[in-house]
């Protein structure tokens, strides 16, 4: 597959928590807010036009114009930092974003598989958008999507999608999957549900062709600085989407089915 050239390539990053002390098991995901702000300061710098998801998955679907240089941000889970000083950054910075809100682990008392961690409440949804952060789905539990039978597939999408409309009023159109996990079964399921993009992980860029209920994204972890950001902003340091699952990847999957099978849906992370 002919690779994107590199004026062509989309940065879309993926962010979880911000925050100075995280519990251990998403720290490796954790950025602290002074290197937050040192990055969100690098994507200012570099020239890019930050881009809601739903903008890009225009230009993908009905061919909405972008801006020359866009690049996408975007906050998994719903960790307790994005309804305050994560989002009053972008906002400070007028860098538009999307959070993906996994519904279970923000309501109170809902099981969820996400460990124990410090998370906004679902009833603070709606403020996400009054900070200019469009909101999307990230299921229920987070379980592992391309593992679970299909009635409990429909379920996770359907129900989260269903929840967050309640609380905001309007249609919830996008999606992420738990830890990047999908599948041709996983894609058309989402879109049945009524979701118009998907995002994964890929640890890659995008690109004007890539696949809009897959848009590959950039993972944040504690170790990336400033100069990981500014290389992503020149459309370097790293492969660009599209490009087929590799020969591990099925494999991997293969062995976590199996798995399921004996023990039930699992955290995906």
């Amino acid at each position: 597959m002919k690779c994107a050239p590199v004026s062509t390539r989309i940065p879309v990053l993926l962010y979880h928590a911000v925050m100075d002390d995280p519990p251990g098991w998403i720290a490796e995901f954790t950025v602290s807010p002074k290197e937050f702000a040192s990055q969100l300061d690098a994507i200012v710098a570099s020239g890019r036009t930050a881009i809601t998801v739903g903008a890009l998955a225009a230009h993908f679907t009905a061919g909405e114009p972008l801006p020359p240089r866009p690049v996408v941000l975007t906050f998994d889970d719903g960790f307790a930092d994005l309804v305050g000083p994560t989002a009053e950054a972008l906002a400070a910075r007028d860098l538009p974003s999307t959070a993906y809100l996994t519904t279970g682990a923000i309501t109170p008392g809902r099981p969820c598989l996400l460990p124990p961690a410090p998370m906004m409440n679902l009833s603070q949804a709606p403020r996400l958008e009054q900070y200019g952060m469009e909101v999307g789905a990230h299921t229920v539990t987070h379980p592992q999507l391309d593992t679970l039978t299909p009635g409990l597939l429909r379920r996770e999408l359907r129900e989260a999608k269903v929840v967050l409309e309640d609380v905001l009023g309007r249609e919830v159109r996008h999606l992420a999957y738990p830890h990047g996990y999908n599948s041709p079964a996983v894609r058309r399921a989402v879109a049945a549900a009524g979701y118009t993009s998907a995002v994964a992980v890929r640890h890659a860029l995008s690109s004007e062709s890539d696949e809009i209920y897959r848009i590959a994204r950039l993972i944040l972890r504690r170790g990336h600085t400033v100069a990981d950001i500014e290389q992503w902003m020149e459309g370097r340091g790293a492969k660009a989407a599209p490009y087929p699952d590799s020969l591990p990847t099925v494999g991997w999957r293969m062995y976590r089915r199996a798995r399921a099978l004996l023990n039930g849906p699992e955290f995906a992370g």
